[in-house]
């Protein structure tokens, strides 16, 4: 994996997925924005927008296994999701474990003194920004 660039994570979700940045130097992570779930032609277009404004040289998708580390459906549906975009994107794309991402998540907005209907708003992003802290801390 090259050090350079910043990287893009997605919390993917049937309705909607959360995007989250890192800066350049890929120190910090910081909630994007939230997409609505409108198929996966209308995501990469959108991607292929983000990956070119902010000059992405890297893809991570939250995959998200069971407690147990098991395989369920929603890891097969990411799963496929990933393996789609490296066909499409011309920038490399890899997966990552979210398992705890959205408690976490609904933690920090907790602490931020969000109620819930303010965190529905913005808990995806927040979701894809705790996948990219992970991962960036790794």
């Amino acid at each position: 994996m090259s050090s350079k660039g910043r990287i893009l994570a997605l919390d993917y979700g049937e309705k909607r997925i959360g995007i989250a940045l890192s800066d350049p130097n890929r120190i910090f992570s910081k909630p994007l924005c939230v997409l609505s779930n409108k198929g996966f032609e209308q995501l990469v277009e959108e991607l292929k927008k983000l990956i070119t404004l902010h000059q992405v040289t890297l893809l991570i998708i939250g995959i998200p296994y069971a407690i147990d580390g098991s395989i369920t459906p929603k890891t097969e549906e990411c799963q496929q999701i990933l393996n789609r975009l490296k066909d499409v994107l011309s920038i490399s794309v890899e997966g990552f474990d979210e398992r705890y991402s959205t408690w976490e998540a609904n933690e920090e907005l907790k602490k931020m003194g969000y109620n819930w209907r303010q965190a529905k708003e913005i808990k995806d992003a927040m979701s894809a920004a705790m996948i990219l802290k992970e991962f960036l801390n790794q």
